[in-house]
């Protein structure tokens, strides 16, 4: 289970002990982890703790569709 911002759609770090989420202050909401997550080995956290998306290995951002 992962927790998600109801707002802003930031993916929180589960080891992140908040109520709300460190970017904009909403809500989180918990959902089924994905299973591209899952198979991901290391994941990239921030200061906030919020997962950071996947980057491509040329640069730039890979999003889900």
């Amino acid at each position: 289970m992962e927790r998600v911002c109801s707002l802003c759609l930031a993916v929180v770090f589960r080891e992140t002990q908040s109520d709300w989420c460190p970017a904009c202050g909403g809500a989180l909401v918990v959902r089924t982890e994905m299973a591209e997550d899952l198979q991901r080995a290391a994941l990239e956290v921030d200061h906030r703790g919020i997962v950071l998306p996947r980057r491509h290995a040329l640069g730039g951002i890979i999003t889900p569709q």
